[in-house]
């Protein structure tokens, strides 16, 4: 590692030390409160990737001391019956956080199920109430992983008044809230997308650059500006020649390593923050419910 390389945003660390936090304060809360906080995780068919962030979302519930509500569904079950369970768990005074794990199977509507949850039981922060506060600036459920950047770059004191950000993609659930979070932040910031003329120049231009289009080591470092903030949202699997798989970004890492000031690792960086942040939320809203 060469002295002049960037000095990584370790959101593993930080994830951890949130849970440890949230642990205490649900042991406090438990004992006036009397019962733990709930999620409820509901997952459709038996799409692996998706199987593991469950358990993954489900062990870190326990962790903390939050009851897990979680469902799972055979691939082929009715739109109806789903929403009939949102309904319910809506209703259900143990069920703080509510999430529905994407993709669904094809012949479910997605948007339809979202808005059935309750905007205070919005675990993922998805809720068009809840992006409607934000857009806003109201409190509500923040979106999980634009909440654990913005969480992260408080973490380093890295400052985002005044400077620069530069979002690459659109997405509603990470470009479009997290350029919101960061003007609220009084960044002055563009979103730039897959249809941006000139990418890489208007890239080159952020204090903070942040990488959220879902395509494997697009940025290249001659994308960075030196000593740049370079968060990484992607997290994509590539099997390299010996059919071997692994993780990578959005981010070029090696070489922007070297450009760099700050970055995130894939993984170890964004998606540790994630989970965290809807552990997070889940509390919010249970000491919502008893406040």
């Amino acid at each position: 590692m060469h002295s002049n390389s960037a000095q990584l945003l370790d959101g593993k660390a930080l994830a951890q030390r949130i849970q440890t936090q949230l642990a205490e304060q649900v042991q406090q809360l438990l004992t006036s409160n009397g019962r733990p906080p709930g999620l409820a995780v509901l997952m459709v068919g038996d799409n692996p990737a998706s199987a593991a962030y469950v358990r993954n979302k489900e062990r870190a519930c326990a962790k903390v001391g939050i009851t897990s509500f979680g469902r799972h569904f055979p691939a082929n079950t009715g739109q109806e019956e789903l929403a009939q369970t949102i309904q319910a768990l809506n209703e259900d005074d143990r069920v703080d956080g509510i999430l529905v794990q994407l993709p669904l199977p094809e012949h479910l509507d997605a948007v339809s199920l979202l808005h059935q949850i309750h905007p205070d039981k919005d675990a993922d922060g998805l809720h068009p109430v809840n992006l409607g506060r934000l857009v806003r600036g109201e409190t509500g459920l923040r979106s999980c992983t634009p909440a654990g950047v913005m969480r992260l770059l408080r973490e380093y004191q890295l400052e985002v008044k005044g400077k620069t950000a530069v979002v690459v993609g659109r997405s509603i659930l990470v470009g479009k809230p997290l350029a919101l979070m960061l003007l609220e932040a009084d960044a002055t910031v563009t979103v730039a997308h897959s249809r941006t003329p000139n990418l890489p120049e208007i890239a080159r231009s952020a204090d903070i650059l942040i990488a959220a289009v879902g395509r494997p080591q697009l940025i290249t470092a001659d994308w960075v500006k030196p000593q740049a903030v370079v968060i990484d949202v992607g997290i994509n699997r590539v099997t390299d020649e010996s059919g071997q798989s692994r993780l990578v970004g959005d981010v070029d890492f090696d070489p922007v390593r070297e450009v760099a000031q700050f970055l995130t690792p894939v993984p170890g960086g964004v998606g540790a923050m994630t989970v965290a942040m809807l552990l997070h939320n889940t509390v919010l809203s249970y000491t919502k419910a008893h406040s």
